[in-house]
């Protein structure tokens, strides 16, 4: 039977993606060749990259001003790229703080120009978004971490520039329905809601770029895998082809309108439950909650094993929240099917009636 996965990445994928994908590992397009090895120049790959691209633009509702490009190194790669394309050497990038990623891509920027941060919850261990801030006349772009895995927290609005607004949206990216050409520049690791780990979404409004009178590096530079189409190098094959079937599905379903509206009644369902029950607490501030990530604890802490041991036995994996803050993390993303929320509360619930 398969366990309830609530993983918060490399995450679960839908049953008919694993499903197709296994096919292709086996015989890929009726080719006689596994999708493993097969060349990434052939006509049967170039497709699943056209396509996977086409997807893309039109789950986002994308204009031909965006190129849609599927890279490797994960979004910490992007961390540097993001800067060493878009900081110009005289100008400055503003940064908001709301978690480890946020601080991570931070770090890499300062290696490149002048960086600004503007506002951080660091001091309350990020359970929370920081609303109360000021953003500068002027500069080159102001970057946000959209969903923060770790602590739970989400951005319900975003801000608004006269400067592109940059994003990494790696654990909520098609979550939900936003204005995607709010957005200058979006990247994220596949391995949440996109499809299995080692493939990278990067969504760049192509006027940003050549601006920064940077000599780039070529593998940095977005311009370089734009003119190669996502292959300058060899692409991670396997990555994307289970990258395009998760988008395909998504379609299927009927897009972001549907699936958000999925998201938000899986998460009402568990907070519900988290603030209704007298064992459990929320970690993040409630009207910042994730909608992908419901950080949370038990107040008894010596009721840990009794719980770790019925959620082993009910089939539920993946709930250990993150080594810096502790407690649990139920990672809710697209293809986490409701029954396994359900699930979930009925073990809080049983726990609740064995300590009463």
């Amino acid at each position: 039977m398969k366990k309830h996965n609530f993983s918060a990445g490399p995450s679960i994928l839908p049953q008919e993606v694993i499903e197709k994908s296994s096919e292709a590992i086996l015989n890929f397009n009726n080719s006689g060749l596994s999708l493993l090895e097969v060349s990434h120049r052939g006509k049967d790959f170039i497709a699943v990259m056209e396509n996977a691209k086409r997807l893309v633009k039109k789950i986002a509702n994308l204009s031909d001003d965006y190129e849609v490009l599927f890279l490797q190194g994960g979004a910490s790669l992007q961390f540097l790229i993001a800067p060493l394309n878009l900081l110009k050497e005289t100008g400055k990038a503003v940064y908001i703080d709301t978690g480890s990623w946020s601080a991570a891509a931070i770090k890499e920027a300062k290696k490149v120009g002048n960086v600004e941060v503007i506002a951080s919850s660091k001091e309350q261990n990020y359970n929370h978004i920081p609303k109360s801030y000021s953003l500068p006349k002027e500069a080159d772009y102001l970057h946000i971490t959209t969903n923060n895995t770790i602590y739970g927290t989400q951005f319900k609005d975003f801000p608004v520039t006269d400067y592109p607004l940059i994003a990494d949206m790696s654990s909520d990216i098609f979550s939900k329905q936003i204005d995607f050409s709010k957005f200058g520049l979006i990247y994220a690791g596949a391995q949440k809601n996109l499809g299995p780990a080692g493939v990278t979404l990067v969504i760049i409004k192509k006027e940003l770029l050549g601006k920064t009178n940077r000599n780039i590096p070529s593998y940095l530079d977005y311009q370089v895998h734009i003119d190669k189409e996502s292959m300058f190098n060899t692409p991670p094959v396997f990555a994307t082809y289970v990258t395009m079937l998760t988008l395909e599905w998504l379609d299927k379903k009927g897009g972001l309108g549907e699936i958000e509206k999925l998201n938000q009644e899986k998460a009402a369902l568990l907070y519900s439950e988290i603030d209704r029950n007298s064992l459990f607490s929320g970690i993040s501030a409630v009207e910042d909650r994730s909608l992908m990530n419901a950080t949370f604890i038990l107040k008894n802490e010596k009721l840990n094993a009794t719980f770790k041991e019925m959620l082993k036995e009910a089939q539920i994996s993946g709930l250990e929240g993150h080594r810096s803050i502790g407690g649990y993390r139920a990672s809710i993303y697209n293809a986490l099917p409701i029954n396994s929320i359900n699930i979930l509360i009925e073990v809080m619930q049983l726990l609740e009636k064995k300590s009463s």
